[in-house]
């Protein structure tokens, strides 16, 4: 269970750009996958909580978008600046590597792949993690997306290949 919640919240934070944001995110999708969906038979947890994560991530949006005018508006009967100059600590993962120069390089490429997922458009991002992050078919991401399989399998083709070049970019040859 902790490997869906860790994937379901990496996935929100490349779709939200937001750690705090993305935890919400994925708090809200288990919720409501358990309040609503609590009687339908297992199997179909994953493709449930595929479509109520996605949803809930543009429901993030539309609130940020509604939060983002009034806060505008409101800011500007302010004479003060609220900014808060603190950053995040880096909480990523490391996998073990056989010394300091192979953990360097590999925390190198972990760093240039999630600029790159980061970079792509969110249908591309999303149709990208869906087939390839959680292994979903062509079919099962189509139902998530609400969109048909060949879209997928386009924003599927767009999104590799807009990695690739990225990586290339960054000297990273597959």
């Amino acid at each position: 269970m902790s490997n869906i919640e860790r994937r379901a919240f990496k996935q929100a934070v490349y779709a939200v750009r937001d750690e705090h944001g993305a935890l919400d995110v994925v708090q809200d999708a288990m919720l409501k996958l358990a309040e609503k969906y609590s009687g339908r038979p297992a199997e179909e947890f994953p493709m449930l909580f595929q479509r109520i994560l996605q949803n809930a991530i543009k429901d993030y949006f539309r609130r940020q978008k509604v939060r983002t005018l009034w806060t505008t508006i409101l800011s500007s009967f302010s004479l003060e600046e609220d900014t808060d100059p603190l950053e995040l600590l880096d909480t990523r993962e490391t996998l073990p590597a056989d010394g300091p120069m192979e953990m360097l390089e590999r925390s190198q490429v972990v760093k240039h792949i999630e600029q790159a997922i980061e970079s792509l458009p969110a249908r591309q991002r999303q149709a990208f993690l869906l087939r390839y992050w959680e292994e979903m078919d062509v079919a099962e991401t189509a139902a998530v997306m609400g969109c048909s399989e060949g879209s997928v399998k386009t924003h599927c083709s767009r999104a590799t290949h807009a990695i690739a070049a990225f990586l290339k970019s960054k000297g990273i040859e597959l």
